[in-house]
């Protein structure tokens, strides 16, 4: 009899063990496939009738800044809830995003341009406009590295409005890196179609660009000198621009926005009701928005997750 109690006590024992173990693996797969997008929260459109609305980017307080590029101009939406043009004849601005002492720079793709705009007075000087004694294409997105260098793509959009040369003038579509002393341009990609969106990491280890002309975003390994390595596919869809939050999770857009954990696998969806999804951006005074930039309108979420930027 103690050896019966003993066998069935044993079942019992493991039965209940399978079951913790089983509890511990669906907990751990859903804790790191889970949504960084808050239960319940929606796309809110916080402003409308822009041509066509890009690149935001959050200063230290948390406010948006985006282009109207069409237009001509960049906005700002304040942590206060409040539209505000930023700066008129804006160089038809596209991406943006704030350097390490908080300036704003912009691809100003009207005269093929990288900006450096000052938030005081909305002077800007010019940082890049040439590679190898040719005009640059037309900087289109751009990351900082934690050092103060800038990485950007070159693709070539013709503009309707554009006064200046159409044609390509480089010799493809690449990547750059400007060093942080602002004194070196080099080129670290030979070999996308067309480099758009890019984001990196925070400690500056790892790139991620998108390939939109290929519909493919790849992630390479940042060297000392600012070039890149280890060139990996790291989903097999492409993006207009991206960002990256707090959890190492990557933010692709064009159809909505798509998100992906840091192995590339996807756990979220955010449907936006527009034609194109251009960009998107965390912000807001506790980094816990997610401003999306989607045709004629500018729109933000709530998130579970803080941005990194």
């Amino acid at each position: 009899m103690r050896y019966i109690h003993f066998s069935i006590s044993m079942r019992k024992n493991n039965l209940v063990l399978i079951k913790i173990v089983a509890f511990l693996s669906l907990y751990m797969f859903c804790s790191c496939n889970s949504s960084p997008v808050s239960r319940e929260a929606r796309a809110k459109k916080l402003a409308s009738g822009f041509a066509f609305t890009e690149g935001p980017a959050a200063d230290k307080q948390g406010n948006i800044y985006f282009t109207d590029q069409p237009n001509n101009k960049i906005h700002v939406w304040t942590t206060r809830g409040e539209l505000k043009t930023f700066l008129e004849n804006a160089g038809r601005a596209n991406g943006l995003y704030f350097d390490l002492n908080g300036n704003l720079l912009s691809c100003s793709d009207m005269d093929n341009q990288l900006w450096s705009i000052s938030i005081a007075d909305s002077s800007y000087k010019i940082l890049a406009e040439d590679y190898n004694n040719m005009k640059l294409n037309g900087p289109n997105d751009l990351w900082v590295h934690p050092d103060g260098g800038i990485y950007f793509t070159d693709p070539l959009y013709v503009r309707p409005y554009w006064t200046r040369n159409p044609e390509m003038q480089q010799d493809g579509e690449h990547v750059y890196f400007l060093s942080a002393d602002k004194k070196r341009l080099q080129r670290v990609t030979n070999d996308l179609i067309k480099p758009n969106g890019i984001t990196g990491t925070p400690d500056g280890k790892k790139l991620y660009v998108a390939d939109i002309g290929a519909d493919k975003t790849y992630v390479y390994n940042i060297l000392a000198d600012g070039s890149l390595s280890e060139k990996k596919l790291f989903t097999s869809l492409g993006s207009d621009g991206m960002t990256i939050d707090s959890k190492g999770n990557i933010y692709l857009t064009g159809n909505g926005v798509t998100i992906f954990n840091s192995s590339g696998t996807q756990i979220d969806h955010i449907q936006i009701d527009e034609p194109w999804t251009a960009n998107v951006c965390f912000g807001g005074s506790d980094r816990k928005t997610l401003y999306i930039t989607a045709s004629t309108a500018l729109y933000s979420i709530r998130m579970n997750v803080k941005g990194v930027y």
